[in-house]
Order: C-alpha cells, then sequence, then structure tokens
C-alpha cells in the first residue's frame, strides 16, 4: 500500500513539471515584459515603426554556360595530311585569318603538278581550237575534227575549275600558283575571330578530313542556360536582369539579360531559359556550370530590420512596445531578406507600430528568467 502512493506521488509531480513546462512555454509566447527605469536603461532599448518597404523576393537557379551551334567552329583539313606545327592551346585567342596550323603531305605537290599541267595543256588546246576554227570556216578541216578540238578544250577548262576550288580548299592561290613555288606544306586559317576550346592533335599526327583538329568558339553569342522550374517560368520575361556566378569564384558578377524562354518541359520538371552575357569574360567556357539568381515581385510588404527578431525554441519573436517601458512577444514568420531588412508574412503587429530594433535579445533573457523563477 505504502508502494502505490508513493507511486502516486511520482506521477503527480511529473505531471506537475509538465504542466509548468508547458505553462512557461506558453508564458513565454504570449508574454510581456515591463522595464523598471534602471533596467530599462541599462537594455539600452531602441524602437522602430514598421513600415511598408518594397521588398524583392529571389529566384535562385543554375545552369550551364551553352554557345549555339552557329557559333561553335571545328576546324578540319579537308584533304588531310601530316600536322607540321600548331601553337593553339585551349583558350587562347584566335583572330579572323590567323595561320593555326601547318600540314604537310606529297598529295599537296601532286595536286599542285595537276593544275599547272592542265593549265599547259589548255594553252595548247586553245590555240588548236582557234586553229581548227580558222580552217573549217574555210573548209579545209572537216566538223569532226574541230569539234573534237573544241571538246578537248572544254574538257581541259573542267578540270583546270575542279582543280582550282581543291586549292583554295587548302588556302592555296591557283592564280599566283606556277613551278617555282610548288610546295608540300599548307596553312590552315581561322574564320572566325574567337577562342580555342579544344585541340584535339599533336605534331606529326596524320590528319584524316574527317577528323577536327580544332573547335573554336566565337564569344560574340555565348549564354547561359539556365533551368528554370515550371512553378517560377510565370514570374519571368524576355528582357529581366538577372546575376550569374561560379562555385569557384561566386564573388564574381556577371550581369546578364533573359533573351529566351523555351516553351518546352523537361522530363525534369525544368523549362530552359537562355540569357545573354551583358560583358563576356574569356574564363567563362562552354560547359561550365553557373549559379544564378534572379529579383522578382518587387512590393511593399510589412518589413523590419534583422536586428529585432530573436529566435527562440525554434520560433521567431519580436517585441511590440504596447506602454511605457512594457513590451509584448510576439511569435511572427519571415518572408525575404533585403539590405539588412525582413519581410513580415505573419503575425500580429501591423503597420506604424513600435517595435524593438534594439534590445530585443536582453528582453528575451529577462522574460526567460522571470519564468524560470
Amino acid at each position: 500500500m505504502k508502494l502505490i502512493y508513493i507511486y502516486s506521488l511520482l506521477i503527480l509531480a511529473v505531471s506537475c513539471k509538465n504542466d509548468v513546462k508547458n505553462q512557461t512555454k506558453e508564458q513565454v509566447e504570449n508574454s510581456t515584459v515591463e522595464l523598471t527605469s534602471a533596467q530599462y536603461k541599462s537594455a539600452q532599448i531602441e524602437t522602430e515603426l514598421i513600415s511598408l518597404r518594397e521588398m524583392s523576393s529571389l529566384i535562385r537557379v543554375n545552369g550551364i554556360i551553352d554557345v549555339p551551334p552557329q557559333n561553335m567552329y571545328s576546324v578540319s583539313a579537308p584533304m588531310g595530311g601530316y600536322l607540321k606545327s600548331t601553337h593553339l592551346l585551349p583558350g587562347m585567342h584566335v583572330k579572323k585569318g590567323e595561320a593555326i596550323a601547318t600540314l604537310e603531305d606529297q598529295q599537296f605537290v601532286n595536286l599542285q603538278q595537276d593544275y599547272l599541267t592542265v593549265q599547259s595543256k589548255m594553252i595548247y588546246a586553245k590555240s588548236e581550237l582557234e586553229r581548227q576554227s580558222e580552217l573549217n570556216k574555210n573548209q579545209a578541216s572537216s566538223d569532226k575534227v574541230y569539234q573534237f578540238a573544241q571538246m578537248e578544250y572544254n574538257s581541259l577548262r573542267i578540270s583546270s575549275k575542279a582543280l582550282s576550288e581543291k586549292l583554295r580548299m587548302i588556302n592555296v592561290n591557283p592564280s599566283t600558283l606556277s613551278e617555282f613555288n610548288l610546295s608540300k606544306s599548307v596553312k590552315i586559317f581561322s574564320s572566325i575571330d574567337g577562342y580555342v576550346s579544344a585541340v584535339n592533335v599533336n605534331i606529326g599526327k596524320y590528319i584524316n578530313p574527317i577528323d577536327v583538329l580544332f573547335e573554336l568558339v566565337n564569344p560574340t553569342d555565348i549564354h547561359l542556360n539556365l533551368k528554370v522550374f515550371e512553378e517560377d517560368i510565370a514570374k519571368l520575361r524576355i528582357g529581366q536582369k538577372l546575376i550569374a556566378f561560379t562555385n569557384s569564384n561566386p564573388d564574381k558578377i556577371y550581369i546578364c539579360e533573359i533573351l529566351l524562354i523555351s516553351q518546352n518541359i523537361n522530363s525534369d520538371g525544368t523549362i530552359e531559359v537562355h540569357c545573354h552575357f551583358e560583358n563576356y569574360d574569356r574564363t567563362l567556357l562552354p560547359g561550365m556550370y553557373m549559379n544564378a539568381e534572379v529579383e522578382i515581385n518587387i512590393a511593399k510588404s510589412k518589413a523590419i530590420t534583422e536586428k529585432a527578431v530573436v529566435n527562440f525554441e525554434g520560433k521567431n519573436y519580436i517585441f511590440k512596445q504596447i506602454g511605457k517601458k512594457k513590451y509584448k512577444m510576439m511569435q511572427v514568420e519571415l518572408g525575404n531578406k533585403e539590405n539588412g531588412f525582413v519581410e513580415i508574412l505573419k503575425g500580429e503587429p501591423m503597420h506604424g507600430e513600435q517595435i524593438v530594433v534594439s534590445g530585443a535579445y536582453t528582453l528575451l533573457m529577462m522574460l526567460k528568467n522571470v519564468e524560470e523563477q
């Protein structure tokens, strides 16, 4: 019987302790603090009016640097050959018309030889055609002989034209070619002003016509391809500004402008948004990962300085002045933060009420000490 009595007392004690805790928590959440003159002076309380401020929210997204196909150039050798020299390295800048590589092969000599041989034959064929034309007019030559001479000359003209186009493909000017400047080497020139994104060859390697020697990028249209979730896409518009930065250097900010918003939803629920860099940086390479922040929905909201907010047991509170040296602690739900101010989404304080902005933590400590006594 005595054991039952003791056990009952223990249960009652635990229950009372839990009730005290719950009451204390409820009192803290709904309590007021009234300070004496000495406490007020020591706490250095300062208040400000809660006001309406223009607060903007941010959409944080990520994406990669991309280049449209028309601004990416793959450099190949139309006829193949051995790579004799190149000075290119990834990231280097090249100018349009700059020699970027030299190839060497016997077939280049053969092509030049064939062209010059055809040119020589054309001189004779033209002369023969003119002679046969005069003879045919005087009926000293048959039509068949004249037609054969004309066919021969036309055939050589076609061959000459075809060979001259092949020479231009390997950057040899047929009009300046002679037996005195035949060369087994040809140069490859850059077709754009841009940057080298890839070098796929080395000196001495044989290059096939289908091989890509270098990849060049025209930076004038390099852009940022962002992945934006479907629920946020309606908040964006073409022409809107945003900032972008890399993980490796988050302090380096790049200003971008939205150029295109895709109309297709990807399998992961995102939509592609293409943005243009206001100022291109050569360190930004295609495929590089970037983060971006888009500022949206600028509107007036109830806001207070962040110093006014205190946190107790995972909840946010502020103190409202309800009398002379008397303050009430109220729970609030916070929204966006900007320039040291925080938006009040839910809570009792209204526009024009005085809120403690200095000494709020001191008031919280006083309130807790009172409740613990």
